[in-house]
């Protein structure tokens, strides 16, 4: 049985005003409740502001080893590579030619002594005569001048002598301090000019020096510390630094700037800053790269919020300040570093807020919200600056 249309439409818009009239009897559909929200009390402790710095490893020695003497290099009395201690044999340059010139000036010390000698006693028999009158003064001036020359031919023989055992000595090419010793860069049999040709050379590693350019305004901001910065003096006081390698999330080794330099350089307005580790272990390497983290400003008390609990509004940083009946406040901030896995919040907070650090996509200006009370730990992770 087909009903009229117009009967059915009369019978929806019954129901549909009996619905309405019965929810507006019972006050309409309760409103949900606040959202929410994760707050705390932002981190108030001492901190000292730092800033990264990338550098390259140095050896605080290095030296070129080369030939004091000429000759045909006779043996390497090394493995390439290796670790050497200062006075270690290293090369052996043929000795033979050097021993025998040797010989040769003992053998003229031997003659000069011989005729010094003779000329010695000659003279003395002259000054007897001469007492006596039985010899002319110009004979007598004749021996002595043949006394001195003699005397000086065995200063100069003796001067040969020990230039002969120096030569001697050179053709043992030794190591001049401890450290890395590179490959030998030429063979045996193969002719050794002295001075010119260069053996091999040689690092030392522990301590190593880090070296890394700083700018004019981190340089400015350094030097107005009270505390270090990037002063170095006799005074016993130190600035310690942190180095981190780049295979490293967080540093692990800790050094002290020793070395600024005196002016900076005009054209990159850079100066150049020196650290110096100690490398027991001989892992750092001359050459190797490293990020440096050194203290940026004296210690102070500062607020610290984990970066999540940080928004943004246009082209400002906000955080979501939780006041009198839950209602949220929008309290713009400005940032600084990250330490210790939080950001310091360098204006617009004292610290004793209570701020939204997990939910803020639940949070609006103006609204209330239900607010879970949490402390944040005094150290995250860090995951760096």
């Amino acid at each position: 049985m087909r009903f009229p249309r117009s009967v059915f439409v009369s019978s929806v818009l019954f129901s549909w005003f009996a619905a309405a009239s019965l929810a507006s009897a019972q006050g309409g559909p309760a409103p949900p409740p606040p959202p929410q929200v994760t707050v705390a009390k932002p981190l108030v402790k001492d901190i000292v502001e730092r800033t990264d710095f990338i550098g390259r490893f140095e050896a605080i020695d290095q030296v070129d080893i080369r030939a004091r003497v000429s000759g045909y290099l006779d043996k390497v009395h090394f493995q390439d590579g290796t670790f050497v201690k200062a006075g270690d044999l290293l090369f052996t340059i043929d000795p033979r030619p050097y021993r025998n010139e040797l010989e040769q000036a003992q053998s003229a010390v031997t003659s000069s002594q011989v005729r010094l000698e003779f000329a010695q006693s000659d003279l003395d028999r002259a000054e007897q005569l001469r007492r006596s009158g039985n010899i002319t003064d110009q004979v007598y001036d004749q021996r002595r001048q043949a006394f001195l020359t003699a005397k000086a031919e065995l200063d100069r023989a003796q001067a040969a002598l020990r230039q002969a055992q120096l030569d001697v000595e050179f053709t043992q090419i030794k190591s001049p301090l401890s450290g890395r010793i590179s490959r030998k860069l030429v063979s045996e049999g193969n002719l050794v000019n002295a001075n010119e040709t260069i053996l091999t050379n040689v690092l030392s590693l522990d301590p190593i020096q880090f070296y890394f350019d700083v700018d004019e305004r981190s340089f400015l901001a350094f030097s107005r510390q009270t505390h270090g910065g990037t002063n170095t003096s006799a005074n016993g006081e130190t600035n310690e630094v942190e180095l981190t390698l780049t295979d490293e999330r967080l540093g692990t080794r800790k050094g002290q700037l020793d070395f600024v330099d005196n002016r900076l350089d005009s054209a990159s307005g850079t100066i150049r800053v020196r650290a110096v580790f100690e490398n027991k272990d001989r892992f750092l390497t001359p050459g190797l790269f490293g990020r440096v983290t050194v203290g940026a400003s004296d210690p102070y008390k500062g607020i610290l919020l984990p970066d999540e609990a940080i928004g943004s509004d246009q082209d400002r940083r906000v955080v979501y300040v939780v006041g009198e009946n839950n209602i949220v406040n929008l309290k713009p901030v400005r940032i600084g570093p990250r330490i210790d896995g939080y950001r310091v919040i360098r204006d617009g907070l004292t610290g004793n807020e209570t701020v939204v650090v997990n939910g803020l996509v639940r949070a609006r200006p103006g609204a209330p919200v239900t607010p879970q009370m949490t402390t944040l730990p005094p150290m995250r992770e860090r995951n760096g600056s």
